[in-house]
Protein backbone atom coordinates (compact mmCIF):
# COMPACT_ATOMS: atom_id res chain seq x y z
CA UNK A 1 0.00 0.00 0.00
CA UNK A 2 1.28 3.24 -0.93
CA UNK A 3 1.92 5.75 1.99
CA UNK A 4 -0.33 8.96 2.72
CA UNK A 5 0.85 12.10 2.16
CA UNK A 6 1.61 14.62 4.90
CA UNK A 7 1.01 18.08 5.17
CA UNK A 8 2.95 18.80 7.92
CA UNK A 9 2.91 22.42 9.83
CA UNK A 10 5.20 23.63 12.49
CA UNK A 11 8.58 23.06 11.53
CA UNK A 12 10.29 24.31 15.12
CA UNK A 13 12.79 21.79 16.93
CA UNK A 14 10.33 19.15 17.49
CA UNK A 15 8.26 19.66 14.42
CA UNK A 16 11.21 20.00 11.95
CA UNK A 17 13.08 16.75 13.67
CA UNK A 18 8.99 14.62 12.78
CA UNK A 19 9.25 15.60 9.45
CA UNK A 20 13.36 14.73 8.54
CA UNK A 21 12.06 11.14 10.58
CA UNK A 22 9.18 10.48 8.26
CA UNK A 23 11.20 12.09 5.02
CA UNK A 24 13.51 8.99 5.82
CA UNK A 25 10.86 7.08 5.88
CA UNK A 26 9.82 7.47 2.53
CA UNK A 27 6.48 9.79 3.41
CA UNK A 28 5.74 12.60 1.01
CA UNK A 29 5.68 15.78 2.64
CA UNK A 30 3.63 18.61 2.59
CA UNK A 31 5.12 21.47 5.06
CA UNK A 32 4.54 25.02 5.58
CA UNK A 33 5.75 27.87 8.95
CA UNK A 34 6.73 31.02 9.13
CA UNK A 35 10.42 30.05 8.93
CA UNK A 36 11.74 30.05 5.88
CA UNK A 37 14.68 28.64 6.55
CA UNK A 38 12.79 25.37 8.46
CA UNK A 39 10.66 24.97 5.29
CA UNK A 40 13.97 25.19 3.06
CA UNK A 41 15.32 22.27 5.12
CA UNK A 42 12.63 20.12 4.56
CA UNK A 43 12.64 21.13 0.95
CA UNK A 44 16.02 20.35 -0.10
CA UNK A 45 15.14 16.70 1.20
CA UNK A 46 12.23 16.46 -1.33
CA UNK A 47 9.18 17.88 0.45
CA UNK A 48 6.75 20.22 -1.11
CA UNK A 49 6.15 23.91 0.74
CA UNK A 50 2.71 25.13 0.92
CA UNK A 51 1.94 29.19 1.24
CA UNK A 52 -1.26 28.40 3.13
CA UNK A 53 -3.30 25.56 5.23
CA UNK A 54 -5.72 25.15 2.89
CA UNK A 55 -3.46 25.01 0.11
CA UNK A 56 -1.50 22.77 2.23
CA UNK A 57 -4.42 20.31 3.84
CA UNK A 58 -6.28 19.98 0.13
CA UNK A 59 -3.51 17.93 -1.04
CA UNK A 60 -2.61 15.67 2.04
CA UNK A 61 -4.81 12.60 3.33
CA UNK A 62 -3.09 13.20 6.89
CA UNK A 63 -2.66 17.13 8.41
CA UNK A 64 0.02 17.15 11.52
CA UNK A 65 0.03 20.21 13.76
CA UNK A 66 3.39 21.00 15.78
CA UNK A 67 2.18 24.16 16.86
CA UNK A 68 2.75 26.31 20.54
CA UNK A 69 -0.69 27.70 21.41
CA UNK A 70 -4.15 26.87 21.55
CA UNK A 71 -4.89 29.85 19.83
CA UNK A 72 -2.24 29.42 17.27
CA UNK A 73 -4.05 26.39 16.29
CA UNK A 74 -7.67 27.65 16.12
CA UNK A 75 -6.33 30.87 13.75
CA UNK A 76 -4.63 27.70 11.63
CA UNK A 77 -7.69 26.02 11.50
CA UNK A 78 -10.24 28.80 11.69
CA UNK A 79 -8.54 31.18 9.09
CA UNK A 80 -10.49 32.00 5.90
CA UNK A 81 -7.64 30.25 4.25
CA UNK A 82 -6.99 27.47 6.78
CA UNK A 83 -7.14 23.93 7.12
CA UNK A 84 -10.42 23.99 7.79
CA UNK A 85 -11.34 25.23 4.60
CA UNK A 86 -9.31 22.54 2.34
CA UNK A 87 -9.51 19.15 3.98
CA UNK A 88 -10.87 16.19 2.37
CA UNK A 89 -14.23 14.25 3.93
CA UNK A 90 -12.09 11.28 5.23
CA UNK A 91 -9.12 12.62 5.92
CA UNK A 92 -7.32 12.75 9.58
CA UNK A 93 -6.15 15.84 11.49
CA UNK A 94 -3.34 15.36 14.04
CA UNK A 95 -2.24 17.93 16.93
CA UNK A 96 0.75 16.66 18.05
CA UNK A 97 0.59 20.17 20.23
CA UNK A 98 -0.29 20.77 23.79
CA UNK A 99 -3.28 22.87 23.41
CA UNK A 100 -6.52 23.19 26.08
CA UNK A 101 -8.74 19.99 25.71
CA UNK A 102 -12.17 22.21 25.17
CA UNK A 103 -10.09 23.70 22.03
CA UNK A 104 -9.54 20.10 20.92
CA UNK A 105 -13.40 19.33 21.20
CA UNK A 106 -14.56 22.11 19.72
CA UNK A 107 -12.14 21.77 16.65
CA UNK A 108 -12.71 17.96 16.20
CA UNK A 109 -16.56 18.87 15.91
CA UNK A 110 -16.27 21.02 13.40
CA UNK A 111 -13.89 18.58 11.70
CA UNK A 112 -16.39 16.15 11.92
CA UNK A 113 -19.52 17.83 10.73
CA UNK A 114 -17.58 17.49 7.31
CA UNK A 115 -16.62 14.21 7.66
CA UNK A 116 -12.95 14.88 8.53
CA UNK A 117 -11.25 12.86 11.62
CA UNK A 118 -9.11 14.41 14.67
CA UNK A 119 -6.91 12.96 16.94
CA UNK A 120 -5.26 14.76 19.86
CA UNK A 121 -1.39 13.60 20.31
CA UNK A 122 0.72 15.07 22.48
CA UNK A 123 4.75 13.93 23.02
CA UNK A 124 6.76 13.16 25.44
CA UNK A 125 10.90 12.89 24.94
CA UNK A 126 12.58 15.23 23.16
CA UNK A 127 13.68 16.18 19.87
CA UNK A 128 16.83 14.26 19.37
CA UNK A 129 14.07 11.21 19.99
CA UNK A 130 11.64 12.39 17.42
CA UNK A 131 14.28 12.30 14.78
CA UNK A 132 14.77 8.83 15.35
CA UNK A 133 11.05 8.16 15.79
CA UNK A 134 11.52 7.23 19.26
CA UNK A 135 8.81 9.73 20.94
CA UNK A 136 5.94 9.05 23.76
CA UNK A 137 2.96 10.07 21.53
CA UNK A 138 -0.65 10.12 24.32
CA UNK A 139 -3.08 9.82 21.54
CA UNK A 140 -6.98 10.09 21.71
CA UNK A 141 -9.62 10.39 19.12
CA UNK A 142 -12.29 8.01 18.32
CA UNK A 143 -10.21 4.11 17.69
CA UNK A 144 -11.25 3.79 13.50
CA UNK A 145 -9.35 7.18 13.39
CA UNK A 146 -6.36 5.94 15.93
CA UNK A 147 -6.50 2.68 13.89
CA UNK A 148 -6.58 4.35 10.55
CA UNK A 149 -3.29 6.71 11.49
CA UNK A 150 -1.58 4.40 13.32
CA UNK A 151 1.09 2.43 11.13
CA UNK A 152 2.02 6.84 10.62
CA UNK A 153 2.17 7.02 14.57
CA UNK A 154 4.54 4.33 14.94
CA UNK A 155 6.66 5.42 12.29
CA UNK A 156 7.10 8.72 15.00
CA UNK A 157 7.02 6.80 18.44
CA UNK A 158 8.69 4.05 20.23
CA UNK A 159 5.60 3.90 22.73
CA UNK A 160 2.11 4.98 21.39
CA UNK A 161 -0.92 4.93 23.73
CA UNK A 162 -4.42 5.23 22.76
CA UNK A 163 -6.05 7.42 25.81
CA UNK A 164 -9.50 7.20 24.67
CA UNK A 165 -11.86 9.90 23.48
CA UNK A 166 -11.11 13.34 21.85
CA UNK A 167 -9.27 15.52 24.28
CA UNK A 168 -7.64 13.16 26.48
CA UNK A 169 -4.21 13.46 24.78
CA UNK A 170 -3.95 16.71 26.09
CA UNK A 171 -5.86 16.29 29.18
CA UNK A 172 -3.13 13.84 30.02
CA UNK A 173 -0.53 15.78 28.81
CA UNK A 174 -1.35 18.83 30.98
CA UNK A 175 -2.29 16.54 34.03
CA UNK A 176 1.83 14.99 33.24
CA UNK A 177 3.38 18.44 33.09
CA UNK A 178 1.40 20.37 36.01
CA UNK A 179 3.10 17.32 38.22
CA UNK A 180 6.48 17.31 36.42
CA UNK A 181 6.54 21.70 36.40
CA UNK A 182 5.33 21.60 40.02
CA UNK A 183 8.25 19.23 41.36
CA UNK A 184 10.58 21.02 39.14
CA UNK A 185 9.53 24.32 40.96
CA UNK A 186 10.03 22.54 44.30
CA UNK A 187 13.06 20.85 43.89
CA UNK A 188 14.86 24.22 42.63
CA UNK A 189 13.34 25.81 45.17
CA UNK A 190 14.72 23.39 47.54
CA UNK A 191 18.22 23.91 46.45
CA UNK A 192 17.90 27.71 47.05
CA UNK A 193 16.97 27.95 50.51
CA UNK A 194 19.29 25.00 51.36
CA UNK A 195 22.18 27.37 49.62
CA UNK A 196 20.66 30.57 51.38
CA UNK A 197 20.83 28.63 54.99
CA UNK A 198 24.11 27.66 54.23
CA UNK A 199 23.74 23.66 53.29
CA UNK A 200 25.93 22.21 50.44
CA UNK A 201 23.62 21.65 47.62
CA UNK A 202 25.39 18.48 46.72
CA UNK A 203 24.90 17.65 50.64
CA UNK A 204 21.41 17.67 49.93
CA UNK A 205 21.08 16.08 46.78
CA UNK A 206 23.10 13.13 48.32
CA UNK A 207 20.75 13.05 51.32
CA UNK A 208 17.38 13.36 49.33
CA UNK A 209 18.35 11.32 46.01
CA UNK A 210 18.87 8.10 48.59
CA UNK A 211 14.75 8.25 49.40
CA UNK A 212 11.63 8.55 48.13
CA UNK A 213 11.66 11.98 46.40
CA UNK A 214 14.25 10.62 44.23
CA UNK A 215 12.99 11.19 40.57
CA UNK A 216 14.83 12.03 37.00
CA UNK A 217 13.04 15.64 37.34
CA UNK A 218 15.27 15.59 40.87
CA UNK A 219 18.12 14.85 38.74
CA UNK A 220 17.90 17.34 36.22
CA UNK A 221 18.00 20.30 38.75
CA UNK A 222 20.46 19.38 40.37
CA UNK A 223 22.46 18.93 37.31
CA UNK A 224 21.98 22.64 37.22
CA UNK A 225 21.32 24.04 40.92
CA UNK A 226 24.94 21.65 41.95
CA UNK A 227 26.71 21.36 38.13
CA UNK A 228 25.86 24.36 36.09
CA UNK A 229 23.91 21.81 33.09
CA UNK A 230 20.81 23.10 31.83
CA UNK A 231 19.75 19.73 30.40
CA UNK A 232 16.32 19.26 30.41
CA UNK A 233 15.27 20.81 27.38
CA UNK A 234 11.76 22.51 28.10
CA UNK A 235 11.52 26.36 28.62
CA UNK A 236 9.98 28.09 31.44
CA UNK A 237 8.03 30.12 28.75
CA UNK A 238 6.49 26.65 27.95
CA UNK A 239 6.38 25.26 31.50
CA UNK A 240 4.50 28.73 32.26
CA UNK A 241 1.96 28.38 29.35
CA UNK A 242 1.56 24.52 30.30
CA UNK A 243 0.40 25.24 33.43
CA UNK A 244 -2.08 27.93 32.31
CA UNK A 245 -3.47 25.86 30.23
CA UNK A 246 -3.86 22.98 33.46
CA UNK A 247 -5.72 25.83 35.12
CA UNK A 248 -8.09 26.86 32.67
CA UNK A 249 -9.16 22.74 32.17
CA UNK A 250 -9.32 22.90 35.85
CA UNK A 251 -11.82 25.68 35.82
CA UNK A 252 -13.74 23.80 32.90
CA UNK A 253 -13.97 21.08 35.39
CA UNK A 254 -15.39 23.06 38.01
CA UNK A 255 -12.59 22.92 40.46
CA UNK A 256 -9.41 24.37 41.12
CA UNK A 257 -6.00 23.38 42.14
CA UNK A 258 -4.23 25.72 45.07
CA UNK A 259 -0.84 23.62 43.81
CA UNK A 260 -0.82 24.53 40.49
CA UNK A 261 -1.44 28.03 41.36
CA UNK A 262 1.59 28.37 43.44
CA UNK A 263 3.52 26.67 40.13
CA UNK A 264 1.98 29.52 37.44
CA UNK A 265 2.66 32.00 39.66
CA UNK A 266 6.49 31.08 40.20
CA UNK A 267 6.94 30.39 36.43
CA UNK A 268 5.40 33.91 36.10
CA UNK A 269 7.22 35.49 37.62
CA UNK A 270 10.62 33.93 36.61
CA UNK A 271 9.17 34.63 33.13
CA UNK A 272 8.82 38.61 33.86
CA UNK A 273 12.14 38.85 35.36
CA UNK A 274 13.25 38.03 31.43
CA UNK A 275 14.32 33.81 31.91
CA UNK A 276 11.49 32.98 29.75
CA UNK A 277 14.01 31.39 27.11
CA UNK A 278 15.83 29.24 29.64
CA UNK A 279 14.88 25.95 30.61
CA UNK A 280 12.87 25.03 33.54
CA UNK A 281 15.73 24.12 36.18
CA UNK A 282 16.99 27.70 35.81
CA UNK A 283 14.05 29.06 37.64
CA UNK A 284 16.81 27.95 40.42
CA UNK A 285 18.46 31.30 39.79
CA UNK A 286 15.19 33.00 40.76
CA UNK A 287 14.38 31.07 43.79
CA UNK A 288 17.94 31.97 44.34
CA UNK A 289 17.95 36.08 44.18
CA UNK A 290 14.55 35.69 45.77
CA UNK A 291 13.49 38.74 48.45
CA UNK A 292 10.61 38.85 50.73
Amino acid sequence: MSKPVIGFIGLGLMGGNMVENLQKRGYDLIVMDLNKDAVDACVARGAKAATSGKELAASADIVMFCLTTSAIVEKVVYAEDGVLAGMKEGSVLIDFGTSIPASTRKIGADLAAKGIGMIDAPLGRTPAHAKDGLLNIMAAGDIETFNKVKPVLDDQGENVFHLGALGAGHTTKLVNNFMGMTTVCAMSQAFAVADRAGVDRQQLFDIMSTGPSSSPFMQFCKNYAVDNVSDLGFSIANANKDLGYFLQMVEDLGTESKIAEGSSANLQAAFDAGMGDGNVPEIFDYFLKLSK
